[in-house]
């Protein structure tokens, strides 16, 4: 069993048998009262109590008729004969006393049911774990105990859990006492510190507490933003905010009142710091290269204080409206040219900006710049410095983004020029930095950048460096015992070595994944035996052309063509059943293209129709449409676009165990043609998809530029990052079954 969840399992099985005892101490230290006769004027409440009782047990069904919020039989034993003890003596206790009052007694006694009844709907609702019923019991018997003694209930409500707190004071035997207002003010903190990210809703639904204004501070240190936006609600909680007497506070305040304000917002850090004012701001905020220069600098200044652990205010904000217009000015712009063939025309907008500010180009237009867009931008960094260090150009920047700016120059087939304009050693420390530290990363985008890299690296003297990095860091982990680390780095580790031919490793009986060399046909067939496949066209001018030449390869006597309406159906009339679902490139611009995939999508999937190999045809601006689209079904998936190597994880989301095929560069027509016949007549003639195999036969077709643009195509055995994201799901889903 994996430690962590073992270390779980012990913290659990600790606190159970803590409550066992607690539990049995209670028992012994309160021996069963004698029950005396109970007046007829309250047989009733009493009766209430014992089915309220009842309704407890019955909330976990068993034979034994236990309490059962556990899988402890011994623990649920303990819990039930607590419940029973301390109810039949609280009302034991209520009758046995002379000097109560009989209104009293009712009031004691209806109070029992009340906590009863309360704690099975806050049960019910997911708002209590049963395992805290004892100390529910403890808890309410103490506060009886005050409220008898006109004491306030407050300490007891501070010592005990929110869920605990929240069914004593709405307790109907405790809402006249001396501290209930103490005791639900000391609730508002504890619920407070249990979801911070809503404290401004649980502050404007409780106006009036004494340290209303210390909390509006406190959002405001920790989530600028979140003041900003209440302060436009035009509430009383927003009305309460401006009143705050503090100086981010204010600042703040001030800021929203701006026409605009959210641009002025994005330097919080700087105007509270007194290191820019507004007007400065406002001369800029209108313009293009200037501000997007400002913008950059505050993030650079921002970077070198992140990296002595002093975060400044808004910082995320900052970064979004930097990468705002990043895109919006500069990568749509170049983008919206990629048929240009001049690159004068085409990257003249980045004429006046400098390495640094082209750096965050690429690492912020991550989601939205196209192949060649990318190219062009960092051909352009080194260039513009007198001496074109890369290291350099990242102590510019103080390494912001440094991880990702190396995942994308792996995934474009630029990191080898990278690493080559700094010293071996900086470079060797620098793949060192990228590769170590997995395990204390809260996702898994980090590792899946280091398994991609390490496919798109021809210098095999980094590659040894990287590997000897992440079989450091596994022993490291395993001495450790962080199971969370040791998972990660066997897995890059295995993934690793068995891209060495001479290793002989199994990679897929190694890691328990489906087979990565090969797709068995049996896979890809549904039900009757056919194999479907839909592939993906676009109504632009290129997407007409490739849409012709599709139907013209299959236009012999293999295939039967057959015309619907919005789409066609390509089936083989010899060897095994394929069938071809692919939508016609209507016009795009009055977006029929997008309606005939949707009524095709709508058909597969009414007609129970699963396609298990996928193929997107069209620009990679097109690429997002075709994965939103995709069935799970899918097993194979073949995206033809340029740099369609970086929706790798868009796709693994939907289809978890598919191979993928997938250029780093320029996809290109006469390419995906031919792995799409390769494809589909290796399935025709009922063969599994031999990649290597494959990937052979098609070396030798292709000569000169398309050669080039074949290898920039990665197969599905060296798509490393799917292969490690499909590993470690496998592991965890091991490590929780064990």
């Amino acid at each position: 069993m994996p430690l962590f969840l073992m270390n779980m399992r012990v913290a659990q099985k600790f606190y159970l048998s803590v409550l066992c005892l607690l539990s049995v101490m209670v028992l012994q230290a309160q021996p069963e009262l004698t029950m005396p006769a109970i007046p007829h004027m309250r047989q009733l409440i009493h009766d209430n109590i014992k089915k309220a009782e009842q309704n407890i047990i019955n909330l976990t069904p068993n034979k034994d008729q236990l309490f059962a919020p556990t899988n402890d039989i011994d623990v649920n034993l303990q819990i039930t004969q607590m419940l029973q003890s301390t109810v039949h003596n609280m009302r034991a206790s209520v009758e046995l006393d002379s000097t109560i009052s009989n209104n009293d007694k009712y009031k004691w006694l209806r109070g029992i049911y009340s906590l009863l009844e309360n704690f099975t709907t806050a049960y019910k609702a997911g708002l209590i774990k049963g395992i805290m019923l004892g100390d529910l019991m403890i808890a309410y018997e103490n506060a009886i105990a005050l409220e008898k003694n006109h004491a306030s209930i407050a300490p007891v409500v501070n010592d005990n859990d929110l869920a605990i707190g929240n069914l004593l004071v709405n307790n109907f035997a405790l809402q006249n006492n001396e501290g209930i207002n103490d005791a639900k003010n000391i609730l508002i903190l504890k619920n407070c510190r249990q979801n911070p990210d809503n404290i401004l809703n649980i502050v404007g639904n409780n106006l009036n507490v004494p340290f209303a204004d210390s909390l509006i501070v406190l959002v405001a240190h920790r989530s600028p933003d979140m003041i900003y936006d209440y302060l436009g609600a035009g509430n009383e909680l927003s009305q309460k905010i401006k009143k705050v007497n503090d100086p981010l506070v204010q600042t703040i305040y001030q800021i929203e009142k701006l026409p605009g304000g959210r641009i002025y917002f994005a330097f919080l850090d700087e105007i509270y710091r007194k290191q820019i004012t507004i007007d400065s701001i406002q001369k800029l905020k209108d313009t293009d290269d200037p501000f997007y220069k400002l913008l950059v600098n505050t993030e650079i200044q921002y970077a070198a204080r992140m990296q002595i652990c002093d975060t400044p205010y808004a910082k995320q904000v900052l970064t979004d409206k930097l990468k705002q217009k990043a895109v919006e000015h500069y990568i749509n712009e170049i983008n919206g040219l990629h048929d240009e063939p001049h690159d004068a025309v085409r990257f003249k907008v980045l004429d006046n900006l400098a390495p640094q500010d082209l750096y965050y180009l690429c690492v912020l237009g991550e989601d939205d710049i196209y192949t060649s867009s990318y190219l062009g931008v960092y051909n352009r960094i080194f260039p513009r410095m007198a001496i074109p260090r890369s290291d350099t150009l990242l102590a510019w920047v103080h390494d912001d983004f440094y991880k990702k700016f190396v995942r994308m120059a792996a995934a474009y087939n630029v990191l080898d020029d990278f690493l080559k304009r700094m010293d071996k050693s900086t470079a060797q420390n620098l793949i060192k930095r990228f590769v170590n530290g997995l395990e204390k990363t809260t996702t898994l985008e980090d590792a899946v950048d280091v398994a991609d890299s390490y496919a798109s690296i021809n210098d095999q003297r980094i590659r040894n460096l990287m590997l000897t990095q992440v079989q450091q860091q596994l022993q490291f982990n395993r001495r450790m015992r962080n199971e969370r680390g040791i998972i990660i780095y066997n897995i890059l580790n295995t993934i690793f070595l068995s891209m060495n031919p001479a290793n002989h490793i199994d990679v897929s009986a190694q890691l328990g994944i489906i087979p990565v060399y090969e797709m068995p046909l049996s896979l890809l067939k549904d039900g009757s035996g056919k194999v479907i496949i839909q592939q993906f066209f676009y109504g632009d001018k290129d997407g007409k052309n490739i849409f012709n030449a599709f139907l013209a390869n299959f236009n012999n006597g293999n295939w039967r063509i057959v015309n619907k309406p919005e789409w066609v159906e390509v089936k083989s009339i010899k060897g095994t059943p394929v069938e071809i679902y692919a939508n016609k490139p209507l016009d795009a611009e009055q977006d029929l293209d997008d309606a005939a995939q949707q009524h095709l999508c709508n058909y597969l999937d009414s007609a129970n129709i699963d396609p298990t190999v996928v193929i997107h045809r069209g620009h990679s601006y097109y690429v997002n449409a075709t994965i939103k689209r995709l069935f799970p079904s899918a097993k194979v998936v073949l995206l033809g676009s340029c740099g369609g190597y970086n929706s790798l994880n868009d796709v693994l989301k939907i289809c978890p165990e598919s191979h993928i095929i997938a250029s780093k560069q320029v996809g290109t027509g006469v390419v995906n043609m031919a792995l799409i016949e390769a494809i589909t007549e290796t399935l025709r003639q009922g063969k599994n998809l031999d990649w290597t195999k494959i990937w052979s036969g098609l070396q030798s077709k292709f000569t000169g530029g398309y050669k080039e643009k074949f290898d920039d195509y990665v197969p599905p055995q060296n798509n490393l990052g799917a292969m490690f994201i499909m590993a470690y799901n496998k592991a965890i889903q091991k490590a929780k079954k064990s």
